[in-house]
């Protein structure tokens, strides 16, 4: 359920243009079509924008920019319009939302409860469904927890991929621009046209990216201790996210989180914090009383600190990063939550330092290891708040990422952040290899259904599910008579059909001649019109075995006739 937007969300932008920047055209140039034609985008305003003041949620700050921030000036080249600039928790410091002047910004599917930050008004943007895409930056999260508390994708570069150059730094060698999406092949497309090395940011790189997706049977990383704070709701939302990646492809295997908690705490707890305050030490040395409490006290911390300090602390993330190296051999991704919990925007205010501490608890440690990440929503709990979950992977492996987390987010049937439309069709992650072909996706409708009596024969096989959804509206379904188990016939139908659920199956080519054998007459392998359009591999059933079998299409799909056949037996 979508929540009634609360009057506070206008918090969300800080500048909304009446007429947005317009992007480069080709109307001169035949045939060309920019990548990003036709979109409209927001940037957090810490990110510079010609001739429109730069706060970073200070209005003391105020820098007057006479050029585009150069992922500004990218994204326009690729043709896409800007429509303002948006709410953060100020410069950057905080992974809440209710850190500015300029207002709280509240969830977009219940505002009593938070947005997540420091990105907070271009998460919400992107989820109320204001703009295409936006801009955040991440250095601790900040691109990550408010995609995840807003149902939308958060896409976390590999660090130095996107130029910073025109972004007010919160710890600058640290800081990556992020990417909030409704979908994953947007966020990847936004972040091909963005990228690039620049030498004017001092930490831009080229990075060689890994071209090969993951494995169709991979393994994920698990942390050894997870805490969720109390929150039943969301442990029970990511004990559902592993068991959504097994279904994937994938095996859990328990990885030791102390030494990635231990880099995570060296973000805030260590003479690492000194670079925060050294990213607007002229300002704040002047303007101290202009900031707002908890981020004046977290600047002001990192004044207390001398250079010796700063190489303990880096020589001891070197320390760790040596230590979880090993990690790598036995995992291809980390899953964590994206937030262990959510709280209310009244908690958040009561205990803004350790409740936010909370929040980051599985984000601090990525950009300090230099890591990859992707939030990508999983579920909506039982109070309609959303879930998210974080792929991790290591520097470069953006693209793998993206790969598995469009398959997870459109296996989970969620509809588009908080605007109630259904994803449209996955698409190929541009970049990435395609493998030869080691599967084939089969369409079942009937026994062969998760939890049905012969869903046993794809599970043993080494099959997974990719994802739940129905036929296009042109299907009738039939119980056949004197089947066992019972089954259904499925018949595409000129007139009177509808949408039928059924599931798609990745099965093992090796593995697809012994499972068809198994599959009697009158059934057979054909093709299947899913409810996007697309085509795939399906049973479908001979017409003269439908004679004598019942019409069940007004059931909308076998589980359901199933279930209501034992309701009336029952009775």
């Amino acid at each position: 359920m979508v929540h009634e937007f609360d009057p506070l969300t206008a918090a969300a932008w800080i500048a909304k243009f009446p007429t947005p920047v317009a992007g480069a055209e080709t109307a001169d140039t035949p045939g060309v079509t920019l990548p990003l034609a036709g979109l409209r985008f927001a940037v957090k305003d810490n990110i510079d924008v010609a001739g429109v003041p730069t706060t970073a949620a200070c209005p003391a700050f105020d820098r007057r920019p006479t050029a585009h921030a150069a992922v500004v000036q990218r994204l326009l080249e690729a043709g896409a319009s800007l429509a303002g600039k948006t709410n953060l928790d100020q410069f950057a410091c905080g992974l809440n939302g209710t850190r500015s002047p300029y207002g709280e910004v509240p969830n977009a599917f219940d505002a009593r409860y938070v947005s997540g930050g420091s990105s907070s008004g271009s998460a919400y943007v992107v989820a109320a469904g204001e703009v295409d895409f936006a801009l955040g930056t991440d250095t601790a999260g900040s691109g990550r927890v408010p995609a995840g508390l807003n149902n939308i994708v958060g896409l976390k570069p590999s660090r130095g991929l996107l130029s910073a150059f025109g972004v007010v730094p919160a710890a600058q060698s640290a800081d990556c621009v992020s990417i909030f999406a409704r979908t994953v092949a947007l966020a990847v497309e936004v972040m091909l046209a963005a990228s690039g090395h620049d030498p004017r940011d001092p930490y831009s790189r080229d990075i060689a990216m890994h071209r090969k997706p993951l494995p169709a049977r991979f393994n994920f990383g698990v942390p050894d201790t997870l805490s969720f704070f109390g929150d039943t709701a969301a442990e029970a939302a990511f004990r559902d996210a592993q068991a959504k990646l097994v279904a994937l492809g994938g095996t859990a295997v328990t990885i030791p989180y102390a030494p990635l908690a231990e880099a995570a705490a060296l973000l805030y707890e260590s003479a690492l914090v000194a670079e925060r305050y050294a990213a607007v030490r002229e300002f704040f040395d002047a303007h101290a009383d202009e900031v707002i409490e908890p981020v004046r006290s977290i600047l002001a911390s990192g004044k207390k600190y001398v250079a010796a300090d700063v190489f303990d602390a880096q020589a001891r993330l070197r320390a760790i990063a040596q230590q979880v190296e090993p990690m790598w051999r036995d995992i291809d991704v980390l899953l964590v939550p994206t937030t262990p919990t959510h709280y209310t925007r009244e908690a958040m205010r009561a205990d803004p330092v350790v409740l936010n501490r909370n929040l980051g608890a599985y984000t601090n440690f990525v950009n300090l290891l230099d890591y990859a990440a992707l939030s990508v929503p999983s579920s909506l709990r039982p109070d309609g708040l959303p879930f998210g979950i974080t792929l991790i992977g290591p520097s470069g492996s953006d693209l793998a990422l993206a790969d598995l987390g469009q398959r997870y987010h459109h296996a989970t049937g969620l509809s588009q952040g908080a605007t109630g439309q259904p994803l449209p069709a996955p698409r190929p992650v541009p970049g990435l290899a395609t493998p030869a072909p080691q599967t084939l996706a089969i369409a079942v409708v009937g026994a062969h259904l998760s939890g049905m009596p012969l869903n046993g024969q794809l599970t043993e096989r080494g099959a997974t599910l990719l994802r739940a959804t129905t036929t296009s509206a042109a299907y009738r379904l039939f119980a056949l008579p004197g089947t066992t188990p019972p089954k259904p016939g499925l018949q595409r139908s000129a007139e009177g059909g509808t949408a039928i659920a059924l599931e798609v199956w990745d099965v093992p080519i090796a593995q697809v001649g012994s499972f068809l054998a198994l599959i009697p007459p009158p059934l057979g392998l054909g093709s299947v019109e899913l409810a996007d359009g697309s085509w795939v591999h399906g049973f479908i059933c001979e017409g003269h075995a439908l004679a004598g079998a019942k019409d069940v299409t007004h059931h909308g799909g076998w589980r359901a006739y199933v279930e209501s056949r034992a309701t009336v037996l029952a009775n």
